[in-house]
């Protein structure tokens, strides 16, 4: 459950401190009982490539791809929000220019923004791509095009504040 590549048998034999031929004795058992078709289940456990993992059921298929996909319409966490604010206001711009106005890496969240279809590549200017907001953005947040964003100003600090906060 916890790998990303099958795993080969001599491995969890290993892990397991035990014999490689008590290990594929029983996950060819444990193959065979997670394939019984009298009691399905949900996973199954394949051999492949010389190794074994977990795998959805593909009796259950459907469902797990219509999970996936629903899962995509799930709600932004804080950082993907910041960041897509970021690239809505200020694109085309690079991850880098976008890792340095939140002051973190974003890489990872600017590979989940784009797998949900919110950002999207739109050229590249000195080997690094550009980035900015697809059709699903707008559509998803309502607006007919990028000049119906609200303007930043009224949530900009005053000057005063950020004097204030430096002595």
């Amino acid at each position: 459950m916890v790998v990303d590549e099958p795993v080969p048998a001599a491995e969890l034999a290993v892990a397991l401190e035990v014999p490689e031929s008590v290990v594929a004795e029983a996950l060819a058992e444990l193959r065979d009982e997670y394939a019984d078709p009298d009691a399905p289940r949900g996973f199954e456990l394949r051999e492949v490539d010389g190794g074994w993992r977990l795998y959805s059921s593909r009796l259950y298929a459907d469902v797990v791809g219509r999970f996936v996909v629903d899962g995509q319409s799930a709600r932004l966490s804080q950082a993907a929000l910041e960041t897509l604010a970021v690239v809505a206001y200020r694109q085309p711009v690079t991850r880098g220019q976008v890792s340095q106005i939140r002051g973190v890496n974003v890489d990872s969240v600017m590979k989940t923004l784009a797998a949900r279809g919110l950002v999207t590549e739109v050229g590249e200017t000195g080997g690094a791509v550009l980035y900015g907001t697809s059709t699903e953005f707008l559509d998803r947040m309502g607006l007919s095009s990028l000049d119906d964003l609200p303007p930043l100003a009224p949530y900009l600090p005053d000057l005063a504040d950020i004097d204030g906060e430096n002595r």
